[in-house]
């Protein structure tokens, strides 16, 4: 018996397609595991606490890291998802030559409303497998915020769950506090 193999694009193949005109020019999509990812639209609340993110991570910074909002990371040959921000070692051309690496990362963040079992499940492994080294997930729904260190090659050895009334703190920067009730309130 045969068994059939689906082709996994490269990173390289996926940027051809994009500038062939492949996709449509307001197409949302991102690369993961060889595959072309059709993203979901962003919500008011999902929009709103990525804005508040990027202030709030751009007021912090004092120049020790660069905030990026929805931009690419070239995880490996297969995968160069756009996760909804990160904070990235400062570069002298500020990656206006190339995507950021994982070595590059100091903190990702995925904002997760309907797209949460996709977070938890393929990105997690993606991020963790390219040693990512601290992936959060900002649980809308549950209204809470999943901490992820200690990479490994199925995702993160170590998860802690923050709750309203509790801080996150990125482990590269401890003296940085995220209240998780402040990020994610609502206008009533």
């Amino acid at each position: 018996m045969s068994v059939l193999m689906p082709h996994r694009f490269t990173v390289e193949e996926y940027h051809r397609m994009a500038e062939t005109g492949l996709f449509k020019p307001d197409a949302r999509v991102e690369f993961l595991d060889g595959q072309i990812i059709d993203m979901m639209p962003i919500g008011p609340f999902h929009g709103g606490v990525s804005k508040r993110l990027i202030r709030l991570f751009s007021n912090l910074s004092q120049g020790r890291w660069v905030v990026a909002a929805q931009d690419p990371v070239r995880l490996d040959d297969h995968s160069e998802p756009q996760p909804d921000l990160m904070l990235l070692k400062p570069a002298d051309d500020d990656y206006t030559s190339r995507h950021p690496n994982p070595e590059e990362v100091l903190l990702l963040i995925e904002v997760a409303d309907s797209t949460l079992a996709y977070d938890r499940g393929a990105k997690l492994s993606a991020y963790g497998r390219a040693g990512v080294q601290e992936f959060w997930i900002i649980n809308l729904p549950e209204r809470r915020i999943e901490v992820y260190r200690e990479p490994h090659y199925l995702g993160y050895a170590f998860k802690e769950v923050l709750r309203e009334g509790q801080q996150a703190h990125p482990q590269a920067f401890p003296d940085v506090t995220i209240d998780v009730k402040a990020l994610l309130k609502q206008a009533a």
